[in-house]
């Protein structure tokens, strides 16, 4: 597990973005009875997160944000820290070994798409805005 206080910025720079972040098992239980489109984006602390996912999450936001292809919802979860709702998330993500970063698009409470780690450290951040904005445009 990791201090709250050493993840806080990297929380924030997600939250500033508009997700809002599933802090229990139930939250994430109850968000998959949505019928609405669910952008989930598993928070870590490593370097391609910091380097590559997330700003390519702010690329990708803006885009679907000027192009009206933004998911219904967006909501995160931080590996290391809010372990239960990891967990909890990963259930649904069930045909994929775990992962972080992650990010997946659910619909119907059915994953549709997924973007695992190893789509995102070896990228810059102009990639992964890319696969995300092909997502965004495909399914939103």
């Amino acid at each position: 597990m990791y201090e709250n206080i050493l993840v806080y910025p990297m929380r924030e720079e997600v939250i500033r973005l508009g997700f809002k972040e599933l802090k229990s098992p139930r939250d994430v239980k109850e968000l998959m009875n949505s019928r609405e489109s669910i952008f989930i984006f598993v928070n870590s602390v490593c370097g391609c997160a910091a380097s590559k996912a997330r700003p390519g999450l702010a690329i990708a936001i803006k885009w679907a944000i000027n192009n009206s292809k933004l998911p219904d919802k967006l909501y995160t979860v931080f590996a290391g820290v809010d372990t239960d709702s990891v967990n909890e998330l990963r259930k649904h993500f069930k045909d994929y070994p775990p992962s972080s970063p992650q990010m997946g698009l659910m619909k119907n409470g059915e994953l549709i798409s997924l973007i695992q780690r190893d789509e995102i450290e070896n990228k810059d951040a102009d990639s992964v805005a890319q696969k995300i904005i092909r997502v965004f445009d495909k399914y939103c």
